[in-house]
C-alpha cells in the first residue's frame, strides 16, 4: 500500500515537472464518482427502500425531494466535470474526448428527468395529495404513470452512460499528452 501512495507522490512529482499536475485528473475522477455514486445509491437502494417502508404518499414526497436534490448534485457535477473534460481536451488530453459526449448525454438526462418532467409529476402529485388521495388513484393517475416511465428511462439512460463514464475514466498515469 506504502508502494503505491509512494509512486502515486512520484507521478505527482513528475507531472508538477512537466507543466501539469495530476491533481484536476483526480478532482475529475473524484467528482465523477461521487455523482454516478449517488445516482446509483439514491435510485436503486433509497427509493426501493422509501416505497417498501412507507405508504405510497409519505414515500413518493421524500423520494421527490431526494431526486429534486439528485437534479441539483448532477447539473452541478455535470457541467464542472464538462468544463474540466474541455480544459483537459484543449491541452491534448485525448483521454477526455469522448468523456465529453458521455458528460454531455447525462446531463441532457438531468435536465430532462429533473427539470423537465419533474415538474409536472410534483404537479399532479401535490393536486392528489390537496384532494386527499394518492396520485394512483387519482385523475392525474395514468398521466403520472406516463411521465414516470418516462422519467425512469432517462435516470435508467443516465445511470448507464455515468457507469460507462467511470469504466472509461483514463488513469492517472494513462493520460496521455
Amino acid at each position: 500500500m506504502g508502494h503505491d501512495v509512494k509512486n502515486d507522490v512520484s507521478a505527482d512529482i513528475a507531472a508538477s515537472r512537466q507543466g501539469g499536475s495530476l491533481v484536476p485528473h483526480r478532482l475529475f475522477a473524484l467528482i465523477a464518482m461521487l455523482w454516478v455514486g449517488s445516482q446509483l445509491t439514491i435510485g436503486y437502494a433509497v427509493a426501493p427502500v422509501l416505497f417498501a417502508s412507507l405508504d405510497h404518499m409519505s414515500a413518493g414526497a421524500i423520494a421527490a425531494q431526494v431526486f429534486r436534490i439528485e437534479g441539483m448534485i448532477g447539473l452541478v457535477s455535470g457541467v464542472v466535470l464538462l468544463m474540466l473534460a474541455n480544459v483537459f481536451v484543449k491541452r491534448g488530453e485525448i483521454g477526455y474526448r469522448r468523456l465529453r459526449w458521455l458528460l454531455v448525454g447525462m446531463l441532457l438526462c438531468v435536465v430532462v428527468g429533473y427539470y423537465a418532467l419533474q415538474p409536472f409529476m410534483n404537479a399532479m402529485r401535490m393536486n392528489a395529495a390537496q384532494a386527499g388521495i394518492d396520485i394512483a388513484h387519482s385523475a392525474y393517475a395514468s398521466r403520472f404513470g406516463m411521465l414516470h416511465g418516462i422519467s425512469s428511462l432517462f435516470y435508467l439512460i443516465e445511470s448507464l452512460l455515468g457507469a460507462w463514464l467511470v469504466w472509461l475514466l483514463p488513469s492517472a498515469r494513462g493520460v496521455r499528452r
